[in-house]
């Protein structure tokens, strides 16, 4: 039976962590929106050039386009199997336009189609921003608190420098929290009243959530 996952959960919650090894796991692609619409724009396609437009004036990509865009992915081959979608929807308006495009895809086959929602403490998030370091050479994820290099601020694997985002401090976290439990956790809601929503406790190590993650999508 086909698999269509996405996943819900405030910023700094472990998302893509998990995401990506539940990919490799079910050997299924991870569709992330953002690195989709990146890579629409550098192609240089029509849907990207259009994209590009709002974007170079500092708007946001109408969620129209952004659909259309996500249904040209999650139609190619290797999206046959499913997929695990990353990124979207983040609000009921874009909830409902998965529904139609699965609809449009899937037609009456059957599929196993359920939201992920990861459930911790605000706190620990905060914690995990205002610490959280990278490597701008190869992009690994560090935290000063919870997951350090070996060395004080220099990668493990590159040995250069790592840079700390500059809105990655207390006050825009909490800014960016507000933002998500006003527009994309009603979700929450919406698709536990379809009987598809799965709870799991995301405080803990990766290993931890992990193990709870599986349970989750073979109940």
């Amino acid at each position: 039976m086909k698999k269509e996952f996405i996943f819900l959960g405030p910023p700094a919650c472990g998302k893509g962590t998990q995401t990506s090894k539940l990919a490799g796991y079910f050997n299924l692609p991870h569709v992330d929106t953002g690195s989709l619409l990146r890579a629409e724009i550098a192609s240089g396609s029509q849907n990207g050039q259009i994209a590009k437009s709002f974007i170079d004036k500092g708007h946001l990509v109408p969620v129209e386009l952004v659909g259309t865009i996500i249904k040209e992915r999650l139609s190619a081959p290797d999206c046959q199997n499913g997929y695990i979608l990353d990124g979207f929807p983040r609000s009921e308006e874009q909830a409902n336009m998965l529904t139609k495009i699965n609809e449009e895809i899937d037609g009456d086959n059957p599929v196993d189609f359920r939201a992920i929602y990861f459930d911790i403490d605000e706190r620990i998030l905060i914690d995990r921003i205002i610490h959280r370091q990278s490597c701008p050479k190869c992009g690994e994820i560090y935290n000063k608190k919870f997951r350090p290099s070996k060395v004080e601020n220099i990668c493990d694997k590159c040995q250069v420098e790592l840079k700390t985002r500059a809105d990655d401090n207390e006050e825009v976290a909490k800014a960016r929290f507000d933002t998500y439990y006003r527009q994309t956790a009603p979700l929450i809601e919406f698709y536990e009243n379809k009987g598809v929503l799965r709870k799991i406790d995301a405080n803990g190590s990766i290993e931890e959530v992990w193990e709870r993650l599986l349970k989750a999508v073979q109940e």
